[in-house]
C-alpha cells in the first residue's frame, strides 16, 4: 500500500476553507458566466440541467477526484506525481500533457481575460453605453482588432496572475481566492436581484428552468457530458497539482463534491442574472463573445442605474476568469520550480515571458495574424481547439485508467478514506468502480466527439 508521503517543506493550502476556495477558483470560469447558462436554454431548460447533473456524477468529478488523489498522495508537481506513482513507467506523459494544456490554455484565456479586464474600463467610462447590439459590436470588433490594445491587456493580466503567484500558494493563491470568491458570490446575487426585479425577467426564466424534453437528443446528452467534464477544470494538471497542496485530513470526496455544487450555482446565478434582463429588454440570446461583449452592454444599459451594474457584471467576470487563471499558471510553475529547481519567482516570471510570447499570436488572431492558419484555424482557435479537444480529454482518459488499472483499489481506498479516518469506504468504492469502468468510456466519448469522429 501506498502512504501518502510526509510533505517536505512546500508551501500548500492552510486551512478547510483555502482549500475550497482555491479549488472552486480554479473550477470557476468564464464558461459559467455566458456558457452554461445558454447551453442549458438551448438544450431543454432544467431538462439539460438534470442530465448535465448526472453526466458530472459519471464524468467530471470522478476525474477531478482522481487528480486530488494523485496530487495529495505525490505531494509534487503534474509530471513528478506520477513519476513518483509509478516509477519506471510512462504514466509520467499524463503530467506533461497536462503542463501543456494549461500552458496552451493560458494562451488564449488571457486574451479573452484581457477584453474582460478591458470592459470594465470601458464600461465605467460610458464606451459601452448604447442599447443597439450593432454599436456594442462596433465597440468590441475595433478592440479585438486592435494589435496593441490586445497585447497590452494580455500583457496585464498576465502580470497580474504572476504577481499572485509569486507570493506563494498559501499567501497568494489561496488569500486571493479566499477573498475573491465569496466578492463573486455576492455580486452575481446583486446583479441577480436587479434582473429578476425587471417587467418581463419571467421570459428568462422560462428559457433557463421550462423542462422541455422535446430539445433533448443525443447531442443534447453530448454536449452535457463534455461540458461536465470542460467546467470542472480537470485533464490539464491543475486538479494534480492543487492536490498536492491540500492538507493531510482533508476529505478529497466530499470536498471534490462541494466544488462541484457550488460551480453549478454560480452557473445557474449567472444564468439568473443574464437571462432575465436580456428578455425584458427584448433581446435574443446568443452564444460566445456575442453575448458576453454585445448584448450584455446593451442589456444593461436599457435599465436604470444599468452603467453602474454594467462594471459590477464585468468585474465578477474577471473574478471568475482570475481564480481560473491562477490554477492554469502554477500548474507550469510547480513544475519549472519543483522539476529544475528554479524560485518561485524566475518560474514565474519565465513562464510568464513565454506566455506573452506564444499567447501574443493568439492575441493578434483577429487583426495582424487573421489570415495566417493552421489546419484551417487561427492561432486562437488552434490552441484552443488542441487543449480542449486533444489533451484535456486523453489526459482525463488516462487519469482514470491511471487510477482504476495501475494504482489500484487498495490504494485509492487508503488515499481517499485518509487511511481509514474518514469512514467512507462504501462512497469510495463506488468511485472506483465508476472511474475504473464508467468514466473512461465516457471520456473517450467526449475525445470522439470533440475530433468529429461521433456527432
Amino acid at each position: 500500500m501506498i502512504a501518502s508521503e510526509p510533505a517536505r517543506k512546500r508551501d500548500g493550502f492552510t486551512t478547510s476553507l483555502g482549500v475550497m476556495a482555491a479549488t472552486l477558483g480554479s473550477a470557476v470560469g468564464l464558461g459559467n458566466i455566458w456558457k452554461f447558462p445558454y447551453l442549458t436554454g438551448m438544450n431543454g431548460g432544467a431538462a439539460f440541467i438534470i442530465i448535465y447533473l448526472l453526466c458530472t456524477l459519471l464524468v467530471g468529478l470522478p476525474v477531478m477526484i482522481t487528480e486530488l488523489i494523485i496530487g495529495r498522495t505525490a505531494r509534487a508537481d503534474a509530471v513528478t506525481s506520477l513519476q513518483k506513482l509509478a516509477p519506471g513507467t510512462p504514466w509520467w506523459l499524463i503530467g506533461a500533457a497536462g503542463v501543456l494544456s494549461a500552458f496552451l490554455i493560458l494562451g488564449f484565456y488571457t486574451e479573452v481575460a484581457g477584453w474582460v479586464f478591458a470592459y470594465i474600463f470601458k464600461a465605467a467610462r460610458g464606451m459601452l453605453s448604447s442599447t443597439q447590439p450593432l454599436v456594442t459590436s462596433k465597440v468590441f470588433g475595433n478592440m479585438v482588432s486592435n494589435p496593441v490594445e490586445c497585447l497590452v491587456w494580455q500583457w496585464i493580466v498576465l502580470a497580474f496572475i504572476s504577481v499572485i503567484i509569486i507570493a506563494g500558494v498559501s499567501k497568494g493563491i489561496e488569500r486571493m481566492t479566499k477573498r475573491l470568491m465569496p466578492l463573486l458570490f455576492a455580486l452575481l446575487l446583486i446583479v441577480c436581484v436587479r434582473s429578476l426585479t425587471l417587467p418581463g425577467a419571467a421570459r428568462g426564466l422560462t428559457f433557463l428552468f421550462k423542462p422541455d424534453f422535446s430539445k433533448v437528443t443525443g447531442t443534447t446528452i453530448l454536449t452535457a457530458m463534455g461540458l461536465s467534464f470542460f467546467k470542472l477544470s480537470v485533464g490539464m494538471g491543475t486538479m494534480t497539482t492543487y492536490g498536492s497542496y491540500f492538507r493531510e485530513e482533508q476529505n478529497i470526496p466530499a470536498t471534490a463534491t462541494k466544488v462541484m455544487l457550488a460551480d453549478v450555482l454560480v452557473s445557474i446565478l449567472a444564468g439568473l442574472a443574464i437571462f432575465p434582463a436580456v428578455y425584458a429588454f427584448g433581446f435574443e440570446p446568443d452564444a460566445g463573445p456575442k453575448l458576453l461583449f454585445i448584448t450584455i452592454p446593451a442589456v444593461f444599459t436599457s435599465m436604470p442605474f444599468g452603467q453602474v451594474f454594467m462594471v459590477l457584471f464585468f468585474i465578477l467576470a474577471a473574478i471568475a476568469a482570475t481564480g481560473a487563471m491562477l490554477s492554469l499558471l502554477e500548474v507550469p510553475v510547480a513544475f519549472l520550480n519543483e522539476r529544475l529547481g528554479w524560485s518561485r519567482s524566475i518560474s514565474t516570471i519565465l513562464t510568464a515571458i513565454s506566455l506573452a510570447l506564444v499567447g501574443s499570436t493568439a492575441a493578434l488572431s483577429n487583426s495582424t495574424l487573421a489570415e495566417f492558419k493552421i489546419m484551417g484555424k487561427t492561432m486562437f482557435d488552434l490552441f484552443d481547439f488542441l487543449s480542449s479537444n486533444v489533451l484535456l480529454p486523453l489526459g482525463g482518459l488516462f487519469l482514470c485508467l491511471f487510477i482504476g488499472w495501475q494504482f489500484g483499489f487498495k490504494n485509492t481506498v487508503a488515499s481517499a478514506t485518509n487511511h481509514g479516518a474518514l469512514h467512507n469506504e462504501a462512497i469510495v468504492t463506488l468511485f472506483f468502480w465508476i472511474v475504473r469502468l464508467v468514466t473512461p468510456i465516457s471520456v473517450l466519448i467526449v475525445l470522439l466527439n470533440g475530433l468529429g469522429i461521433i456527432a
